[in-house]
């Protein structure tokens, strides 16, 4: 799995950034609050009574969203101040459970899961490492189980300025937070061909959508 210093970077990146995170979500852009709203329509749509096993769910921006429609959530992520936040959402917590976790280690999260949750966690996955990530996510959801992710669409100049280093397969991009830290952050996107070649060897009924801002995908585990 990706080393412990990658992780930890990422961790104490979100850690420092979660008071400003749903930021994000709320920029005065029309298109892109169309967007999220289809996102949000698609994903209660496809997780609807599930019991869902939500990974990397930072403030719990998209739980509170889908907790009404699910039977019920276990919804992890790496970050104490993410997760904090989470968990003072009026979210009823007979619905949903924040733990501590880690994607790359799903075996010590317990339940039984239905569907499987992942928004804004795929483009932080490095490449050489999305077909295990998927593998051991479908390990943990029943055969016949439901699936729904969303990211970012690359949009020039927005989020930071895009990089890459010789010999790697990945893209960063370097963020400024509202304290003047620093942080490179790995941030991969993908073209309508790239996620239908990760996702279709694995999925069954998969739906690929792409807007201006966001991509969505749905499918059944095989």
């Amino acid at each position: 799995m990706p080393g412990g210093s990658d992780k930890d970077s990422i961790s104490q990146y979100y850690d420092r950034r979660a008071q400003e995170y749903e930021d994000i979500y709320m920029r005065d852009d029309l298109g892109r609050r169309e967007e999220m709203e289809a996102i949000s329509e698609q994903m209660r749509r496809t997780l609807l009574d599930r019991s869902v096993l939500e990974i990397a769910c930072g403030t719990g921006f998209w739980t509170e969203k889908l907790a009404p429609y699910t039977g019920h959530i276990v919804a992890i992520d790496t970050s104490f101040e993410m997760l904090k936040i989470a968990r003072n959402k009026p979210i009823d917590p007979r619905k949903v459970e924040f733990k501590l976790g880690d994607a790359y280690a799903l075996d010590s999260i317990l339940g039984d899961f239905d569907g499987g949750l992942a928004n804004f966690w795929f483009s932080h996955v490095p490449r050489v490492w999305v077909k295990k990530f998927l593998l051991w996510f479908h390990v943990r959801l029943e055969r016949g189980s439901r699936v729904f992710m969303a990211d970012n669409v690359y949009v020039q100049g927005m989020g930071g300025k895009l990089s890459v280093k010789p010999g790697c397969d990945d893209t960063f991009k370097l963020r400024t937070l509202s304290d003047g830290s620093k942080h490179e952050v790995l941030k991969n996107y993908y073209t309508e061909a790239e996620l239908e070649r990760i996702f279709k060897p694995m999925a069954k009924d998969l739906e690929i959508r792409l807007g201006r801002c966001f991509w969505w995908v749905s499918y059944e585990v095989l």
